[in-house]
């Protein structure tokens, strides 16, 4: 059943909502970080992790100063410790107001962004412009082994940290799984993704590993949150001494969302589309 959480009761998404005509930066819907971070033990300004919420927008277009349309893909980076996300419905409809909306060149609509996005997230967003036919689009794949072939029987698909099993031996490794699915929790919809684990530390279990990302399936949650719930769970039950946890979401709605979390000096491989993106 879809229950909607108390940070969206006066939010208007979900709901019947005109199609913008123009511009309009009030579209754009904060969604206080804290309240979800709570239940996983994070206090606020003392996070235990570094990251970034990566998203791309494959649908955005405007006039220039003669009317003549333009497209591109943007790509958006949110810092893991700006207060707020922003909800992707909301910046669908900020995003469909540049159809209509003539500016004097590309930098003004980078500019434009980056003010509006930095305003509602309380922090410094970057943001880029790339061609559509641009070669850093192209999809590439996860680096690492992949668990998806690991023939497990499974019946439990809430996530439990109590399927996070290690061994005695520290080895260094790059894990990856495609099938991780949350569902929305604004809509209910379900959102399909692929996650990377990167970690120096005791051993992980492959086959409990795949049954607690698999445990996500009908879990109700943002992707950001969904990613930092897999960080936490592996930092108390596995306490490895570096990680990286990277979800790569499907796009809907012409957005799809990149979160990663890790401990301070990791960083995730080079910016990366995969085919299903």
């Amino acid at each position: 059943m879809n229950h909607r959480p108390e940070t969206l009761a006066d939010a208007p998404l979900g709901r019947e909502s005109a199609y913008p005509e123009h511009y309009d930066a009030s579209l754009l819907y904060a969604i206080p970080r804290a309240a979800n971070r709570a239940p996983l033990g994070i206090e606020e300004g003392a996070l235990p992790f570094v990251g970034e919420d990566e998203w791309h927008a494959f649908e955005v277009s405007w006039l220039n100063a003669r009317g003549k349309p333009v497209v591109a893909v943007a790509r958006f980076r949110l810092p893991a410790d700006s207060p707020h996300l922003i909800e992707s419905k909301s910046w669908k409809l900020y995003l469909n107001g540049f159809n209509q909306s003539r500016f004097e060149s590309r930098e003004a609509v980078i500019e434009t962004l980056e003010r509006d996005l930095a305003h509602v997230a309380g922090a410094a967003v970057s943001v880029e412009l790339f061609g559509v036919d641009d070669e850093a689009l192209m999809p590439r794949r996860l680096p690492g082994e992949c668990l998806d072939e690991l023939d497990i029987e499974i019946d439990d698909y809430t996530p439990s940290a109590e399927h996070l099993v290690v061994g005695e031996e520290i080895v260094e490794e790059t894990l990856h799984s495609h099938l991780l699915k949350s569902n929305c929790p604004v809509t209910g919809q379900p959102d399909w993704g692929s996650v990377l684990i990167r970690y120096r530390g005791p051993r992980l279990d492959r086959e409990e590993l795949l049954r607690y990302l698999i445990g996500y399936r009908q879990h109700q949650d943002f992707h950001e949150h969904c990613v930092e719930h897999i960080f936490t769970d592996l930092m108390a039950r596995a306490r490895p001494e570096r990680l990286l946890v990277l979800a790569r979401y499907v796009r809907r709605g012409g957005l799809d969302i990149s979160p990663w979390r890790a401990t301070p000096g990791e960083r995730p491989p080079e910016p990366l589309r995969l085919a299903r993106q």
